[in-house]
């Protein structure tokens, strides 16, 4: 995990450069860099993940398809001009999986490179290949480049989102491209979100890639189909394990995260680090992630909380977030805490986590859908806004305690064949969400048989009910009934409708004032669905809740 900060023009200082990137230290404490171009500026935070070594400092300069190192004079030495000679300037937060075939196919075209790092043939491929680049990665990044020849900038964004990007125009009409909205603040008055599988040239924003746009579905056997999910979710899992630093899991105990433990301890000889979070009073997931960790022979550590640590670290949560939606916050008060834990207590760099899975084969709402047509919509709607979501707050979660964030389950071969599969077999006519999911798992007892058919729980609830219910009873002593109906009134974009809402949103409002459209609203169930209709995103509000919370 890295930061990257662009300044596409003149007319700005390096004293502002290496201030907005200095916001995101965390994401990148290992080294940070700041490139004048001679038409702006590429700046960048360094995380060491693969190619450790000075050669893989960020941003790469390539001239005559060889690559520029730039050799530091002093430890305090961070800011350079690029050498004449430089053609393209690049930085890059992301892993690029597979990319050791692409490497040697550039080096038999000429190529020349100095380090082991994946991204370090990013200005290469553009080189041979311009734009039409980013249709070959096998990706999570973001990035932005500098082609010195065309005097140009680029950027661009992995099709999911998974990595962080955000834009904005500066006083003087530059573009800004930035990781995070807290490097962009000083520098443009409003902050969106880089589109994912888009990229941008020349002013305009291009997509390349939407992951949600099922063009024709697989009728194919459940044999075959089982098959499939099994196989892409294996090798999406065995790419990220390849890392030059350590690896650690969340386990929470639920189907996701257990699964992705489960088939990463097959595919390793040294036993897995798991980590899991609850509350001391009321936790449901401890015991879950208990199960799985002596089944998978991990080394298994408990982080355990209380109401007093999660009030202290709500501020925290939502800085480190940049969002007020409901549902992502209350998720990300336990992920921030263990994460924290995994920092302080270990030398991990890299996580490993279970998101995404949801949005392809169904929440706990999901089960409402009155039709497969209305089940893939809604699938392929919350794909194209996952980023200002559930990947959002892992990505967050994780790089605020220095540590990089990998999700299997955004594998792009994984979501491409799941999202067409036959909607109707993901409708839950098996009296099971996720059943797809579960069955193509089913013969390898990689997990527990108990935990692979578990019902599922929502992550805040499950790190103990007492979570979102004590900055509920916070938020209701903050807020007077009188108080909370003049408060809201301030907002008219995503407007709170609970006195926690505005407590969420008034705390958002310190840090980013001015910038709520950067989240698409509140993440809700669809209120369009009979059963849906809800004033609370949390699925302990729906009738099939059941025993997901035991």
């Amino acid at each position: 995990m890295c930061s990257i900060l662009s300044f596409c023009g003149s007319g700005c200082s390096s004293i502002r450069i290496e201030t907005a990137l200095g916001k995101t230290t965390s994401r990148g404490p290992d080294d940070y860099r700041l490139i004048d171009t001679g038409e702006g500026w590429i700046a960048f935070n360094r995380l060491s993940i693969m190619g450790l070594t000075e050669e893989g400092m960020q941003p790469f300069l390539y001239g005559n398809k060889k690559s520029l190192i730039l050799n530091r004079g002093s430890e305090s030495d961070h800011i350079f001009k690029a050498p004449s000679n430089s053609e393209l300037i690049l930085a890059c937060n992301g892993e690029i999986y597979g990319f050791r075939p692409l490497k040697e196919a550039l080096l038999r075209k000429g190529y020349a490179f100095g380090s082991d790092s994946d991204c370090e043939i990013l200005p290469a491929l553009y080189k041979e290949y311009g734009t039409d680049m980013f249709r070959m990665l096998d990706a999570e990044f973001a990035l932005v480049l500098y082609d010195a020849a065309a005097r140009t900038y680029i950027a661009a964004r992995d099709p999911i989102g998974i990595r962080p990007l955000y834009y904005g125009i500066s006083e003087n009409g530059c573009y800004v491209f930035a990781s995070e909205p807290k490097n962009l603040l000083a520098l443009t008055d409003r902050i969106l979100p880089f589109p994912p599988g888009h990229y941008f040239k020349d002013g305009v924003f291009v997509k390349y890639r939407d992951m949600a746009d099922v063009r024709d579905y697989h009728f194919e056997s459940e044999e075959e189909t089982d098959q499939k999910i099994h196989d892409y979710l294996i090798e999406g899992v065995r790419k990220r394990l390849d890392s030059d630093s350590p690896v650690g899991f969340l386990l929470s105990g639920g189907l996701d995260s257990s699964l992705v433990s489960g088939i990463a301890a097959s595919l390793t000889e040294k036993p897995l680090k798991t980590w899991a979070i609850g509350m001391d009073t009321d936790a449901i997931d401890l015991k879950y992630a208990r199960e799985v960790a002596e089944y998978i022979h991990s080394d298994h550590h408990e982080i355990i909380i209380t109401k007093e640590d999660v009030l202290e670290a709500l501020p925290h949560v939502i800085e480190a977030l940049a969002s007020y939606d409901i549902t992502t916050i209350r998720a990300s008060v336990g992920m921030y805490l263990v994460c924290k834990a995994i920092h302080e207590e270990s030398d991990v760099r890299v996580v490993l986590t279970g998101e995404i899975s949801d949005e392809i084969f169904g929440y706990k709402y999901t089960d409402f859908a009155p039709s497969a047509a209305e089940f893939q919509a809604e699938a392929e709607k919350r794909i194209r806004e996952i980023h200002m979501y559930d990947v959002l707050r892992a990505d967050r979660c994780i790089s605020v305690h220095s540590l990089e964030a990998r999700v299997p389950f955004g594998d792009l071969d994984f979501v491409a064949y799941c999202m067409s599969i036959d909607p109707e077999k993901k409708l839950n006519r098996y009296g099971k969400g996720k059943y797809l999911l579960r069955r193509a798992f089913q013969k390898d007892a990689l997990i527990p048989d108990s935990i692979l058919w578990r019902e599922k729980a929502a992550f805040s609830d499950a790190v103990g009910h007492s979570l979102k219910d004590n900055i509920a009873a916070f938020a209701e002593e903050t807020y007077t009934d009188a108080a909370f109906e003049e408060g809201r009134k301030k907002y008219t974009y995503a407007a709170p409708f609970t006195k926690e809402s505005l407590l969420y949103r008034d705390i958002f409002e310190q840090y980013y004032p001015g910038q709520a459209q950067m989240i698409a609203g509140f993440w809700m169930p669809n209120r369009n669905w009979e059963g849906c209709n809800v004033s609370d995103p949390s699925a302990r509000v729906l009738s099939n809740y059941g025993d997901s919370g035991v």
